[in-house]
C-alpha cells in the first residue's frame, strides 16, 4: 500500500482560530479528519505529523527516508515556507518526492516559498481538497 507522509508546518495548530478569513474555520484536528477520509477513499496510508519545532520536522523527514516505507510527502510548510534552510536541505536530501500544499494561495498575498524550489510540485488555493489532489497525484505518478 502506498504510504504518504503529511507534514503540517509552523503555526498550523492555529487553523480555525486565527486568519479565518483566509483559511476558514476548520481546526488542524478537522484537517486531519478530512485528510484521513481522503486517504481511505483513495486506498492510501497516511502518517500525519505536526510540529512548531523545526528540528522535529527535519528529524521526521529524515526518519521517513531511513524507514524507506514512504512513497511521498505532502507538506504544508505554513510559516516554514521561507527562512528555514535546514528544512530545505532535508527535503533536497531525501529520496522520496515532496509536494508542497497550501490551503490558500500564498502568492496572492506576496509570499514566496523556498520549499517550492525543492518540491516536485505545488498545489495552492484548493482548500483542504488540495490534500486529495496531492494524494491522487502521488498515486497516478507511481
Amino acid at each position: 500500500m502506498t504510504k504518504i507522509l503529511v507534514l503540517h508546518g509552523l503555526g498550523m495548530n492555529m487553523r480555525g482560530k486565527v486568519q479565518t478569513h483566509i483559511f476558514g474555520m476548520e481546526t488542524l484536528d478537522q484537517y486531519d479528519e478530512r485528510i484521513n477520509s481522503y486517504a481511505e477513499e483513495l486506498g492510501v496510508e497516511v502518517e500525519i505529523f505536526h510540529s512548531n519545532i523545526e528540528g522535529e520536522v527535519i528529524n521526521k523527514i529524515y526518519d521517513a527516508h531511513e524507514s524507506s516505507d514512504v512513497s511521498a510527502a505532502l507538506f504544508n510548510p505554513a510559516a516554514y515556507s521561507s527562512g528555514h534552510p535546514g528544512i530545505i536541505a532535508a527535503i533536497a536530501q531525501v529520496d522520496y518526492p515532496f509536494y508542497e500544499i497550501h490551503i490558500s494561495n500564498p502568492y496572492s498575498r506576496g509570499g514566496q516559498s523556498q520549499v517550492a524550489g525543492v518540491s516536485k510540485g505545488v498545489i495552492t488555493g484548493f482548500g483542504l481538497f488540495g490534500y486529495y489532489l496531492g494524494m491522487k497525484g502521488v498515486l497516478d505518478s507511481q
